[in-house]
């Protein structure tokens, strides 16, 4: 079988414990069965008049972000435990999608390890933004407002997304396909769409996370990965609670038979395995194509011509 067509059947699985996006929308989906269930203890417990107010402010209050500064710096934490808050099915249903569609393309372009931390950086960035809105533009300080919901990191996933390629084609059964830059457009739309009904704050929020997506696409493509510290933290913490997985494998160099100042007559080539193949295909998963080194690219070029 050829390389080409190993490696789409290789694509992370929607259930793989290694799937980025999966968790991400695990997280997101598991926060909200259990606010859901919180909200009806509250609902049995309690008279109906007052339950949804003492979930608010014995629940809600702490995982939403405030729109308030004296009330954020007591609670620090909801910068980021706020992305990952919703109480409304109807809008957590449109963001899963929304990431979902997202998710993916950007996924299996680029692999599992950077979607988490453009969610991650989207979402506070679109929290900060929200803070200062709140506090800074005349009209809106003093308002009672806060901040819940995926929008601002899924925000940036989608321009992120687009970024890497905006000449992807979704539905390539409709006429070759529709362009992903006009999937796109129509996310931005609606959500510019609710400015009619929704405090301006939450769409400078979204417009932040926007912003970090295409900051973030540029960095990365200058040699600065922004999620890499986040990486080594998760990698830190897991050989922490498991000694025996820290062990890293040494980098595979060019070996010659022998040493010359000149050019080398002869250069160790590595035979070709079906495991070397395997291991080169899950790093394609994991981090994307673009990590290849010019010596592992050229064994996925002689395996797709040895079919291998």
């Amino acid at each position: 079988m050829a390389v080409t067509e190993r490696n789409s059947r290789r694509r992370i699985l929607l259930g793989e414990s290694n799937n980025a996006l999966f968790n991400l929308v695990a997280i997101n989906a598991v926060i909200f069965v259990i606010l859901g269930f919180t909200l009806l203890v509250y609902e049995v417990t309690s008279p109906h008049a007052v339950a949804y107010g003492n979930f608010q402010k014995q629940v809600l209050d702490y995982i939403t972000l405030p729109s308030s500064f004296s009330a954020w710096v007591h609670k620090p934490w909801t910068l980021v435990t706020f992305m990952f808050a919703h109480v409304d099915v109807w809008m957590l249903i449109s963001n899963l999608l929304w990431l979902g569609a997202f998710g993916y393309i950007f996924q299996d372009l680029t692999g599992n390890g950077q979607i988490i931390p453009i969610y991650l950086y989207g979402g506070m960035a679109g929290g900060i933004v929200f803070l200062l809105a709140c506090n800074l533009i005349p009209g809106m300080r003093g308002a009672s407002l806060e901040l819940l919901g995926a929008n601002a990191g899924i925000m940036a996933i989608a321009v992120a997304t687009t970024m890497v390629a905006p000449d992807y084609r979704i539905f390539p059964m409709l006429n070759g396909g529709i362009p992903l830059w006009i999937l796109t457009i129509i996310f931005v739309a609606v959500d510019v769409a609710g400015l009619g009904i929704s405090p301006f704050p939450y769409h400078l929020s979204h417009i932040a996370g926007a912003a970090v997506g295409f900051l973030f696409v540029k960095q990365l493509r200058s040699g600065h990965d922004w999620g890499g510290w986040m990486h080594g933290f998760y990698d830190w913490l897991i050989n922490l609670f498991n000694p025996g997985n820290g062990q890293e494998k040494k980098p595979f160099k060019k070996e010659l038979f022998y040493k010359s100042h000149g050019n080398p007559p002869y250069t160790k080539t590595p035979l070709i395995t079906q495991q070397k193949v395997d291991e080169l295909l899950d790093k394609i998963s994991q981090k994307g194509y673009h990590h290849l080194t010019d010596e592992e690219r050229e064994i996925l070029k002689r395996a797709s011509e040895e079919d291998l």
